[in-house]
């Protein structure tokens, strides 16, 4: 009786010590699955983006010495969630990717400035007070950013509403968050950031004060271009002599994405749908008027979540940026940019497919299957099966 305690102790120890050597391994296994998904493949991804290099550097006139560039990342369309719209681990898990990807982006490439082009959230145009608070505490905590790297934002249709949903409530409430300037200038480099929801052309109030400050704009930098006597700009310090970068959301007017190409362009089925001004793009008039009292020498806009370079005027070239959201494309991307108050270079980075993710995922799946499979003695071993095939194969 004790030899045969002594055989089955033996039998169970063996047996625990291999289910414990195969948990070993699937935990193993798991893990390093999930940190290459969540954690490595973002930084395999944003690593192979580079600034891009300015081909004729600015110089100071007086010193003759080269004028600093200043590092922009642009991105656009992130979409939180809120409250009524998305299933929880929708929420989750778009909310953790754009994290990562953001965090990662910021600490890869350093970027001096980010502009964020509209649609931060998702459901500012009806939330509620708790639930955008909630959603901006959740927005601060995703893109969060060391202090010396400045965060820009643009309104958009899903944070104040379209024109006849926008109030001065709504706005307002945004721009205590987000900081209200609409000229924004350093390193010699103007930005302007307009709120593309109120260019209706209707004559409302917030088109109204919304045109005219605009057109206060367009007086300080034309003044400043064109160097006349002091005093003539008004009070205050004079914006940089420099053509404008202007920032929006919504795109300038064109007919349709037709004439847009690239693999982050619209799908095919979508590019011919003709677009619908003050809804989709801005209309004739208000593009006009932005390209006549600006004469900026870069537009970069959003909304439409897709890519696409065109050409306005006076050949004014303009770059959608894409959604920086999986949950609106299946290759997310953003711009990078190197700018000297004349110059300009821009990078497209793309961001890990969620595809590969996906594919990743059901792969490791599969191989955890067959290895509790081959463990159980359902499945023969791939190992010990090539050998017998390969024993086979040698002996006819």
């Amino acid at each position: 009786m004790a030899a045969l305690r002594f055989g089955f102790g033996r039998l169970n120890s063996h047996l625990w010590k291999r289910r414990s050597f195969l948990l070993l391994k699937l935990t193993a296994f798991v893990c390093s699955v999930l940190l290459f998904c969540e954690f490595l493949i973002y930084y395999l991804v944003i690593l192979r983006c580079n600034w891009p290099e300015v081909k004729t550097p600015a110089r100071d006139r007086g010193a003759g010495t080269l004028k600093p560039v200043l590092k922009a990342m642009f991105l656009a369309d992130t979409h939180l969630l809120g409250e009524i719209r998305g299933h929880w681990l929708d929420k989750l898990r778009r909310e953790w990717q754009m994290e990562r990807a953001f965090q990662t982006a910021l600490w890869l490439l350093q970027p001096e400035v980010v502009f964020i082009l509209g649609d931060i959230f998702d459901e500012g145009k009806w939330s509620s007070p708790q639930a955008w608070a909630d959603d901006v505490e959740r927005f601060q905590k995703m893109f969060r950013h060391p202090d010396h790297v400045q965060l820009k934002v643009v309104v958009g249709n899903h944070d104040i509403g379209f024109h006849y949903q926008m109030s001065r409530y709504r706005i307002k409430r945004f721009e205590k968050v987000f900081n209200p300037e609409r000229l924004f200038s350093w390193k010699g480099i103007n930005f302007v950031m307009v709120n593309s929801v109120a260019l209706e052309g209707d004559g409302c109030s917030i088109c109204s004060e919304a045109e005219a400050e605009l057109v206060d704009i367009s007086h300080r930098l034309n003044c400043s271009r064109e160097e006349l006597r002091p005093g003539r700009c008004g009070d205050g310090q004079p914006p940089p002599a420099s053509a404008p970068v202007l920032l929006q959301h919504f795109p300038l007017y064109r007919p349709s994405d037709a004439n847009c190409s690239g693999e982050d362009a619209a799908p095919p089925e979508e590019k011919a749908v003709p677009f619908k001004e003050r809804y989709d793009v801005l209309s004739r008039e208000a593009s006009q008027k932005l390209l006549w009292w600006l004469r900026p020498r870069l537009v970069l806009s959003g909304h439409t979540h897709s890519g696409c370079e065109v050409l306005h005027g006076a050949q004014v070239p303009e770059i959608s940026v894409p959604s920086f959201s999986w949950r609106n494309r299946n290759n997310p991307s953003f711009i990078v940019g190197s700018l000297t108050p004349t110059e300009y270079a821009l990078a497209k980075c793309y961001l890990p497919l969620e595809d590969t993710v996906l594919i990743t995922y059901c792969a490791a799946t599969g191989f955890l299957v067959v290895l509790v499979l081959v463990h159980l003695g359902l499945v023969a071993s791939p190992v010990l099966f090539g050998y017998k095939l390969l024993r086979k194969f040698k002996t006819m």
